[in-house]
C-alpha cells in the first residue's frame, strides 16, 4: 500500500492559500471573530507557520481585503452594449452577489473591523469606490464630469453601499426590488440634478433617449405617472 505524499507548497503558493482561507473565514464571521488558530487549522497547518507567512492577524486581514476589494471592483465592469438602465441593472446583480457572499466581511469592511482607521484599508474602501465612480462615467460616456455629475455619481456609490449594509441586517426587502430600486436612485439622483444644470439636462435627454419603455427607467416613468395620477 502506497502513503501520499503531502506536496510542499512554495512561499507565494502557500500565502495565496492562507489568503484564500481567510477570505472565507471572514465571509462567514467578523474578523474580529477569526482567529490566527482557525485560520491555520482550516488551512492545515501550524500556528507559527501562519505568522511565518504575516507577521499577524491585521497584515493577513489586509491582504484579504485587497483580493475582496480587487473582486468588488471588477464586479462595475460592465460592456458598453445595450441600454444604460439595463446595464446598471447587471452590475447591481453582481454587487448584491459579493454582498451576499461575503456579508459579514462586507459589513466588516464599511462599518469597521479589526483594520479600523489603518491607512491600508482607507485606501481600498477608497479604490474600490473610485473604480466604481470610473465604471460609471464609462458607462455614460463622459471622460470630464461636471461637477453635479461627480456629485450624483459619488451620492449614488455611497447610497449603494448603505442600502446592501442596512439589507445585511434582515434582508426584510426582496433582494431584487433593491437592485431595481437604486437603477431607479440613479435615475431620479440625474433627474434632481438636471432640473438645475443645463448640461445635466441634456445628459438625462441623452440617456433617456436610448431606454426602452420595458427597461428599468422606463419602469420608473410608469411609476411615477402611475403615482401622479
Amino acid at each position: 500500500m502506497s502513503t501520499g505524499v503531502r506536496r510542499r507548497m512554495g512561499v507565494e503558493e502557500r500565502r495565496q492559500q492562507l489568503i484564500g482561507v481567510a477570505l472565507e473565514l471572514f465571509s462567514r464571521r467578523s474578523p474580529d471573530e477569526v482567529s490566527i488558530d482557525e485560520i491555520a487549522s482550516a488551512a492545515g497547518i501550524s500556528r507559527p507557520l501562519v505568522y511565518h507567512y504575516f507577521p499577524g492577524k491585521l497584515s493577513l486581514y489586509e491582504a484579504a481585503l485587497q483580493r475582496a476589494s480587487d473582486d468588488l471592483a471588477a464586479r462595475f465592469v460592465e460592456p458598453a452594449e445595450g441600454p444604460l438602465g439595463a446595464r446598471l441593472l447587471r452590475v447591481m446583480g453582481r454587487y448584491f452577489d459579493f454582498v451576499e457572499e461575503h456579508g459579514p466581511g462586507f459589513s466588516a469592511l464599511m462599518r469597521g473591523g479589526p483594520a479600523v482607521g489603518s491607512s491600508t484599508t482607507n485606501a481600498l474602501v477608497d479604490s474600490v469606490r473610485q473604480a466604481a465612480y470610473v465604471q460609471i462615467l464609462s458607462h455614460l460616456g463622459v471622460t470630464d464630469p461636471p461637477a453635479r455629475l461627480e456629485l450624483v455619481v459619488r451620492s449614488w456609490i455611497s447610497l449603494a453601499e448603505s442600502t446592501a449594509l442596512i439589507w445585511l441586517d434582515g434582508r426584510r426587502i426582496p433582494r431584487a426590488e433593491l437592485e431595481t430600486q437604486l437603477v431607479h436612485d440613479f435615475a431620479a439622483l440625474t433627474a434632481v440634478s438636471a432640473a438645475y444644470d443645463e448640461e445635466m439636462g441634456a445628459l438625462l435627454h441623452r440617456v433617456i433617449a436610448d431606454e426602452p419603455a420595458d427597461g428599468p427607467f422606463g419602469d420608473l416613468v410608469g411609476r411615477l405617472i402611475a403615482l401622479a395620477s
